[in-house]
């Protein structure tokens, strides 16, 4: 399953970045729409495919792994809306520089995620690191939000800038050093779900096919979503305590209860924000 799986992500984004490097363009909100709707169903059939060839617990874990990550990713729209805009990158580079980010994000996880499982199964103590680290994440959020303070020009970005690299390759490298951090809020969020590293890696895998076209079709749709972070900060607490209590030896909150959790506080997310009108419309 893992050859198989492996190969198929790598064909996938293979064609992808085919096509993106093909015809460097600007992305049609009709065509965004028919590729995410695409990706959305190989998700679903995946997870048909998981209750037949593993079980139905294991084909649940990943749809919620999946929700969960595919949030995330939403979320971190915001964030590389905001590179671009200050790195000024040419609209037609956009979507190039957004596969190689998103390719590099699936290698860096990739590791991430084998790592993670390495210590989840040895120390017991790796539930509380995760599930303490979440529920900072989770603060922040709440408190901070996704915007502007998520991302600054750091030393790695000034130092390739100052050696007068050109704004795509800066681009690549901020988008890159963001996927690193991106990465450390999703692979304890995910654990928090399943351990299975199987699951875990599909999860993230199909969670990032598709991005690019997600953020042309969530370009006009990304400044509405004012309470996305705050929907994100309640799925992320609710992992860390589960992880936590899973490590304590505690009530182990079951698949039901989960899964419920991360589909109405993302319901409830996305009909607050878009019941909401732009404060410029007010």
């Amino acid at each position: 399953m893992w050859l198989w799986t492996v190969t198929v992500v790598i064909l996938v984004l293979g064609i992808d970045f085919y096509l993106a490097a093909r015809n460097p363009r600007r992305v049609s909100a009709k065509e965004a729409t028919l590729w995410v709707t695409f990706y959305i169903l190989f998700a679903l059939i995946f997870a048909i495919y998981l209750s037949f060839a593993l079980s139905r617990e294991s084909s649940g874990q990943f749809i919620a792994g999946w929700l969960t990550e595919y949030s995330l990713s939403i979320d971190n729209l915001f964030v590389f809306l905001i590179i671009f805009s200050r790195l000024r990158v040419a609209e037609r580079s956009i979507q190039t520089v957004l596969l190689i980010g998103i390719a590099f994000a699936l290698v860096l996880r990739g590791l991430f995620i084998a790592l993670g499982a390495l210590m989840i199964h040895r120390f017991i103590w790796t539930f509380f690191v995760f599930g303490v680290f979440l529920l900072f994440t989770a603060v922040r959020l709440l408190y901070h939000g996704g915007g502007d303070e998520d991302w600054h020009e750091g030393r790695v970005v000034t130092f390739f800038r100052r050696r007068r690299v050109g704004i795509f390759g800066i681009a690549v490298v901020a988008i890159g050093t963001t996927d690193l951090l991106f990465a450390l809020d999703s692979i304890p969020a995910i654990f928090g779900i399943t351990q299975d590293p199987y699951l875990v890696f599909t999860a993230n895998a199909f969670a990032l096919m598709g991005l690019r076209q997600l953020y042309v079709l969530l370009g006009n749709l990304l400044n509405k979503l004012v309470h996305l972070s705050k929907g994100l900060a309640v799925i992320l607490g609710f992992i860390g305590l589960k992880l936590i209590s899973e490590g304590a030896n505690g009530p182990e909150v079951g698949l039901g209860p989960t899964l419920i959790v991360i589909v109405s506080t993302l319901a409830v997310t996305a009909y607050l924000s878009l019941k909401v009108k732009p404060e410029s419309d007010l």
